[in-house]
């Protein structure tokens, strides 16, 4: 994994106070790419992290839109995505992301089932549980996050099998709140656990929940925006059987929340992606084959310092990294845990200059205009004006 800056690293140019951003060329194995990198430093108080997204899970903005909308200093795009619906024609794409997103403290959205992510494949044993994400107690720190939740009526108790995602496991139940957006649900019934491009079920059932009653049912899954207060269950093959037994006005009470595999402190904000360092050693099994355009951020300071990356999408420098060359470039940065975001044509960093109220791109993307995104890691300042 020969990675490593050219000669000559440049200095940092302070973005606000605790934030700097620097470019600098990575000789790769199969031609230079240039880094763009945003550090952050929370043992700064006026400086936090959160998740960029426009207001809804199922919905994307260009990064430098949800930066400005925000009030971000500086930020890069997130999770990968929903982009796409080729195999299953007719259905809408979603825009949601892959893994777990939480904003200011409040769960967005579940993982879907590793078989059904988008993006290249999956190092050995990472899932799209996995997350980045900054606790109550302002640590950065990689983790996994998995849904508990349940539906519970007077006569049963049933497992929740979703949240707010665009693919369900089979035979299970998705719960679908305001957070979601208005885009149709069709999609959280198509594919497998293990086949992303498997057959639509055609067994489904959907029935809305107001006020902690049942108040409409249908066969297939809707769309449209959701109330406030309002929860749609969406169930496929068992789990649509299983919602045939509601009736209206029965009462029904959904629950849900995000269980994390380490840490004991609750988070702040966290979105998908997968490690590529841990510890400061590789990750086992990373390619070192496929070059690309990437995203990725890197945890030093024991969660308090953080390396926001992104490469440059010019022509000159398209060929990008691989991923094991990514893992090796946030080493050399100083990271002890990395983790790897979107990458391709949706590798965006975004910083102010001084002096100025709204962000600018730092790095080519290498589709223009700017991709629209899902979610995104907002850097955000309280000593800068908005």
């Amino acid at each position: 994994m020969g990675a490593a800056p050219a000669s000559g690293v440049p200095s940092a140019t302070a973005v606000a106070p605790g934030v700097t951003y620097r470019q600098y060329d990575i000789q790769g194995a199969k031609g230079p790419t240039r880094a763009h990198v945003l550090t952050v430093d929370l043992r700064n108080s006026h400086v936090r992290l959160g998740l960029l997204y426009p207001g809804a899970v199922a919905a994307r903005a260009p990064v430098s839109k949800l930066a400005d909308a925000q009030g971000a200093v500086g930020g890069i795009n997130g999770d990968f995505f929903n982009i796409t619906e080729t195999q299953h024609p007719g259905v809408e794409a979603t825009g949601s992301t892959v893994g777990p997103a939480i904003a200011n403290g409040h769960v967005l959205k579940a993982p879907v089932p590793d078989g059904q992510r988008f993006g290249p494949a999956l190092p050995p044993g990472a899932t799209t549980r996995d997350v980045i994400g900054v606790g109550v107690d302002r640590k950065a720190r990689l983790d996994r996050l998995a849904l508990a939740g349940s539906i519970r009526t007077p006569v049963s108790r049933l497992p929740l099998g979703g949240l707010n995602q665009y693919a369900l496991p089979v035979n299970s139940i998705g719960a679908f709140t305001s957070d979601w957006g208005g885009v149709s649900r069709v999609r959280a019934t198509c594919g497998t656990d293990s086949d992303r491009a498997a057959a639509c079920s055609t067994k489904t059932y959907e029935v809305t929940i107001r006020g902690n009653r049942v108040v409409s049912e249908s066969t297939t899954p809707g769309k449209g925006a959701i109330a406030a207060g309002t929860t749609v269950l969406v169930g496929r093959e068992a789990g649509a059987r299983q919602l045939r037994r509601f009736f209206k006005g029965e009462a029904v009470k959904v629950t849900h929340r995000l269980v994390a595999a380490t840490s004991r402190t609750a988070y702040s904000f966290a979105l998908g992606g997968y490690p590529v360092l841990k510890g400061g050693h590789p990750q086992a099994g990373l390619d070192n084959s496929t070059s690309a355009v990437r995203t990725a951020v890197g945890i030093a300071d024991s969660g308090k310092r953080l390396f926001l990356l992104a490469l440059d999408g010019a022509p000159a420098y398209r060929t990008g990294l691989t991923i094991a060359e990514v893992a090796a470039a946030m080493r050399s940065l100083g990271s002890v845990d990395a983790f790897s975001l979107d990458g391709g044509g949706s590798s965006t960093l975004v910083a102010r200059a001084p002096g100025a109220t709204k962000v600018s791109v730092r790095n080519h993307p290498s589709v223009d205009p700017e991709r629209p995104v899902p979610n995104g890691i907002g850097v955000f300042s309280t000593s800068m004006s908005s």
